[in-house]
């Protein structure tokens, strides 16, 4: 079984390894190749006339993206000017003039006249730092006149005449940047713009990974990197399959491939690059980066905060969590103990981070959905006669999402039924009203984060993690966990619903006909507490009596 999970959590690239194969015969694909559909809508843009004068393109905002964007405009165009900027100075689009003390004006262009006739690409944040300056620039483009900007605002120049332009406009920015600039001007999805994207991931498919191999040959020569070895390639797919979160995606991103690479030339002294130079580069930002993972990994292992991976608790159950801290350049996983506690009432489950404030609405969904599917799994003809308490221990922060569903639910019922759960197991996946489990993200991190704190507390040769079994192809694990999973050290059991969770983690079926499954047993303390809620009365007693005679 652990060979089998072992091969499932390493990208497997043998159906397009005929491919890998034929590198060096790969011709090579500028960036903009791998986006058919920008480039389809960067020619559609250029055709057209009319009011249509402004193109958004959803792209990170940097000026790589905008080079490439006037480079692709270029060939499309010919010898039309093509202007890109990078500056958020409203003088320098409109241009700026001042009156001189004999009353003569100096002027300088701006922008605008330099890309009159063509086109101007502009960063979404012009736009967003001068939202007055969008009037006058949309006025531009509609043909109206408009002047350039006094520098001094103590001498106005009387003979300054507006001036007319002919130019579209690309503006280039993210996607929260896009929907900033659409709540400024709703006329801007209502034929004034068209829409472009800049595609950040691409589908391994034979074909696909052509385009992405000639695409790495365009960036070691456009940017003068060191040649790129078959091992090294094989490296870079696996760190972009943990990038994309998908074995079957590489990701595109010019940014994360130039600081990868170039960190890995800075290994490999210049020289080609090879499999453990690209490793070693992903080592060392890692290590840079690991503060706050330590930590945190401390603090468990001190004590100051609860996690136990060995033994069995009732109603106790460890949660995998994601941490995402501002100014941190990465995320990180940490477990999380979840704990239940059962007391006589009337049906009611008591979120207590929901109670106090400290969750979310995608928590407080999960947390219903669960309810919903024990409440049916157990078919009661009246409300449950206990209430219980959901909470996640040493949390202060604020928790959301449904990723916790499935350890809320097993933490539940261990904590209805008296059934310990084994301390030695995390788990994640989110669960529907029909005890389906759903895919969750972060799975990297997460179990990266329990498996840190079991090697640190002493691996037992029976620890791992149960996860949605939809998630196997999201996984990218490091290569010290994928070593412990072959060795038999560490453990994954992919679920696709909640009874194949429950033998795994309190060693009973969850229902069934077997007198010891979760359903039975809870039925089993329902039934007792009707009776000691509800005694026999004297002539129920005395009715018994005759039955036995």
């Amino acid at each position: 079984m652990n060979q089998e999970i072992w091969r499932a959590v390493t990208p497997q690239y043998n159906e397009i390894q005929s491919v890998l194969n034929r590198f060096e015969e790969i011709e090579s694909n500028e960036f903009m190749q791998t986006q058919p559909r920008l480039c389809n809508a960067l020619e559609h843009f250029v055709s057209l006339f009319g009011i249509s004068r402004v193109m958004m393109v959803n792209s990170p905002d940097n000026a790589l993206y905008r080079k490439v964007i006037a480079n692709k405009l270029t060939q499309i165009v010919g010898n039309k000017p093509i202007v890109a900027s990078e500056t958020l100075d409203p003088l320098e689009v409109f241009g700026r003039y001042k009156v001189m003390d004999d009353g003569s004006i100096e002027q300088h262009d701006g922008l605008l006249d330099k890309a009159h006739g063509g086109y101007l690409i502009l960063s979404a944040n012009f736009i967003l730092s001068n939202p007055v300056s969008w009037l006058k620039l949309k006025s531009a483009l509609l043909g109206e006149a408009v002047s350039s900007i006094n520098v001094d605002s103590k001498a106005i120049g009387q003979s300054i005449q507006g001036r007319r332009y002919d130019l579209k406009i690309i503006i280039v920015g993210d996607r929260s940047q896009l929907a900033e600039i659409d709540y400024l001007d709703a006329d801007i999805h209502t034929g004034l713009c068209l829409f472009g994207e800049i595609e950040l991931e691409i589908n391994l498919s034979a074909a696909n990974t052509e385009l992405y191999l000639g695409y790495l040959k365009w960036l070691v020569k456009e940017y003068q990197l060191p040649t790129l070895t078959h091992s090294a390639i094989d490296r870079l797919l696996v760190a972009g399959a943990r990038y994309t979160e998908d074995q079957r995606y590489a990701p595109l991103c010019l940014m994360w491939h130039l600081a990868l690479i170039q960190e890995a030339a800075l290994v490999s002294k210049a020289r080609n690059i090879e499999y453990q130079h690209i490793d070693q580069a992903i080592d060392q930002k890692l290590y840079r980066e690991s503060y706050l993972p330590e930590r945190a990994l401390s603090d468990i292992l001190d004590g100051q905060v609860i996690i136990e991976t060995e033994g069995m608790q009732v109603g106790q159950v460890n949660g995998l969590t994601v941490i995402d801290v501002p100014g941190h350049p990465q995320s990180y996983g940490e477990p999380a103990r979840i704990s239940c506690v059962i007391h006589f009432g009337d049906g009611d489950v008591s979120d207590v981070e929901r109670k106090a404030e400290l969750a979310g609405n995608l928590h407080a969904k999960g947390m219903m959905i669960m309810q919903a599917f024990v409440s049916s799994a157990l078919n009661l003809d009246e409300p449950l006669p206990y209430s219980a308490s959901l909470v996640f221990e040493q949390s202060y922060c604020e928790v959301d999402g449904d990723s916790a569903s499935l350890a809320e639910l097993c933490c539940f019922v261990s904590a209805l039924s008296e059934y310990p759960i084994n301390q030695q197991i995390a788990v994640t996946g989110a669960v529907d009203q029909f005890g389906r489990v759903q895919a969750v993200g972060g799975l990297n991190e997460k179990i990266e984060g329990f498996y840190h704190v079991c090697k640190h507390q002493g691996l037992t040769g029976s620890q791992g993690v149960i996860l949605p079994r939809s998630n196997l192809k999201h996984l990218a694990l490091h290569k010290d966990v994928i070593e412990s999973i072959k060795n038999g050290d560490f453990h994954l059991w992919p679920v696709s619903n909640v009874d194949e969770a429950t033998p795994i983690l309190l060693d009973k079926p969850f229902r069934g006909e077997d007198e010891n499954s979760v359903i039975t047993k809870i039925a089993e303390r329902i039934e007792n507490f009707e009776r000691l809620e509800h005694p026999p009365t004297v002539l129920d007693k005395l009715k018994n009596l005759f039955r036995s005679h």
